[in-house]
């Protein structure tokens, strides 16, 4: 970086960052997973459930943990649906005679 004001924008840029919650950090991988990891990065960097479904699932592989038992109920509450007030009833038939 050759002159000041490149500098000085890149130095702007990063504390813009900074005071979002970002933090700059280097990463050894192999280059086959460069795509990879940029784009799982650019997923955590988001907000919202699906970075936060990102998150739990890598620090679940990561830990080598498996998901506890009953965490249906928990997906089940963060459905969009929840609060949509949907009529889920159907109709009682008794079926039909079959003759054996």
């Amino acid at each position: 970086m050759g002159s000041s004001a490149q500098k000085r924008a890149l130095q702007n840029y990063r504390a813009r960052l900074t005071q979002r919650g970002f933090t700059r950090f280097e990463v050894m991988a192999l280059d086959a997973d460069r795509e990879l990891i940029r784009t799982l990065a650019r997923r955590l960097a988001e907000e919202g459930p699906e970075a936060e479904q990102v998150r739990s699932a890598v620090k679940m592989v990561v830990a080598g943990n498996r998901p506890k038992p009953g965490n249906i109920l928990t997906a089940l509450r963060r459905s969009p649906l929840v609060g949509a007030d949907l009529d889920l009833s159907r109709p009682r038939e008794n079926g039909r005679k079959v003759d054996l």
